[in-house]
């Protein structure tokens, strides 16, 4: 795989140095790799044995070149059992409230679920990484930025909600890759026009040359381009994610074909629109959550035994149309993988004096990966609105746990957007780019636009 290796070294963000919460000790550290894992979970199984010990995540990256789909390495598993509208009351204490409401709002909706694989495996060099990071990484300006910081997952055994958000916010996701898919903004009735989009991620020790000073403050480059339908094509949206985002707020640009000039795009963050979302997902939506998390208090409730989706390799099969994942209301839930597994329990509560439009975010987050893999929504009367799951998926020849697709079900008005698939499409994940500085800038951008 033609990727550049992770630097050695620790890069210290220049962001103010106050630190709000005590670093973890030796012996705490020492933990990982022995009863944690190296991301820090826990590695043994549980008590019943419903969720296996972890010994190492599933991997073929060794096995030379990564075919263009992935194959479904549990395809022949049937399902342990089938949750429904009639039986959901017995394992109400596995679900959230937001997935507990999808089946009294739908009374034919459906979980199946199936035995549970801890496959999440990352390569040795994000591990060498997160131990260095255990020892070091502090939060600073009131929590809303890092110091002392290695490019992913700066708290393997957090002590804050806010640290684990921003495991979340700063996971490892292939460090460099681009991909093609459709966002489908789907009608109470199921109907939808799919928005194709071809998206960039890279994190700048993936360019060509490095991290270099021009990154300072820099996460990681974002790039997105509208290819369908019609109307929309042509606009591309540029983001420069920054760690400290009070101290620099997200730099975003819009290339908009209509207009053709590149302007400074203020509202791609908090509760602005998505990207031809039919305002069905705010900005800070999209990968579940992303973004500066200074608008609320993140309480850490612990850790609890939950169905999350896991291993959705159904949703990436070539032989489904989006006609057969898609319908009215949710997912065709016979394509969608539950599995039992460990989650950290955040619940994010709007400050005082700040606006968005959810008024608390009920977070559960994987303890193999870091990813939100739920999330519920609620609004300014404290009423469940949006639920949002993540597809879980581990890309086993490129070893990056990431997703299948995403989806946010409105409650309310019985529609929903999903994020993700790439089913119907010729091209789909690219692992092995190797992108220059230049590709994400303002430039780049306006011709991207033109063209």
């Amino acid at each position: 795989m033609n990727k550049m290796m992770l630097k050695a070294g620790i890069f210290a963000l220049s962001v103010v140095s106050v630190s709000v919460m005590a670093k973890v000790s030796p012996e705490e550290a020492a933990r990982l790799g022995n009863d944690l894992t190296p991301v820090g979970a826990v590695k043994a199984a549980n008590q019943d044995g419903s969720i296996p010990a972890w010994d190492g995540g599933y991997s073929l990256q060794a096995e030379g070149e990564a075919p263009e789909r992935l194959a479904d390495p549990f395809a022949d598993e049937q399902p342990l059992y089938t949750i429904t509208a009639e039986n959901v009351s017995q394992y109400q204490d596995l679900l959230s409230a937001g997935q507990m409401a999808m089946f009294e709002k739908y009374p034919e909706y459906k979980m199946h679920v199936y035995p549970t694989h801890r496959t999440a495996a990352y390569p040795q060099e994000v591990y060498d990484v997160i131990a260095k990071n255990a020892a070091n990484a502090e939060l600073v300006a009131g929590g809303n930025g890092l110091s002392n910081f290695d490019k992913h997952i700066p708290f393997p055994l957090p002590k804050s909600g806010l640290e684990v958000i921003w495991n979340h916010v700063t996971r490892y996701r292939g460090g460099a890759v681009q991909r093609l898919v459709n966002q489908f903004p789907v009608l109470e009735n199921g109907d939808f026009v799919p928005v194709l989009l071809r998206e960039s991620l890279v994190f700048p020790e993936y360019l060509k040359t490095g991290r270099e000073a021009a990154d300072d403050n820099v996460l990681f480059y974002f790039l997105q381009e509208v290819l369908a339908p019609s109307r929309l094509t042509g606009t591309v949206l540029l983001v420069h994610e920054t760690i400290d985002q009070v101290k620099e707020s997200r730099r975003a640009w819009l290339y908009n074909a209509g207009q053709r000039r590149v302007r400074k795009a203020p509202s791609v963050a908090y509760d602005g629109p998505g990207t031809a979302s039919d305002d069905l997902r705010t900005s800070d939506g999209l990968d579940m959550f992303n973004g500066a998390p200074d608008k609320y208090n993140w309480e850490l409730v612990g850790k609890k035994e939950m169905l999350i989706p896991y291993n959705n390799y159904k949703l990436m099969d070539t032989d489904l149309s989006y006609d057969d994942i898609i319908g009215p209301g949710h997912m065709n839930q016979d394509y969608v993988r539950y599995e039992k597994h460990r989650v950290w329990e955040v619940k994010g509560t709007l400050k005082d004096g700040e606006r968005h439009i959810y008024a608390t975010r009920h977070m559960f987050i994987d303890e193999d990966t870091w990813t939100a893999s739920v999330i519920d929504h609620y609004d300014g009367r404290g009423e469940l609105w949006r639920v949002a799951e993540a597809y879980n998926t581990q890309f086993y020849y490129h070893d990056t746990p990431w997703m299948a697709a995403e989806a946010l079900y409105d409650l309310n008005s019985g529609r929903y957007i999903l994020l993700g698939l790439a089913n119907e499409e010729s091209e789909y994940m690219n692992f092995d780019i190797e992108p220059e500085r230049g590709d994400f800038s303002t430039g780049a951008l306006r011709r991207m636009g033109i063209r």
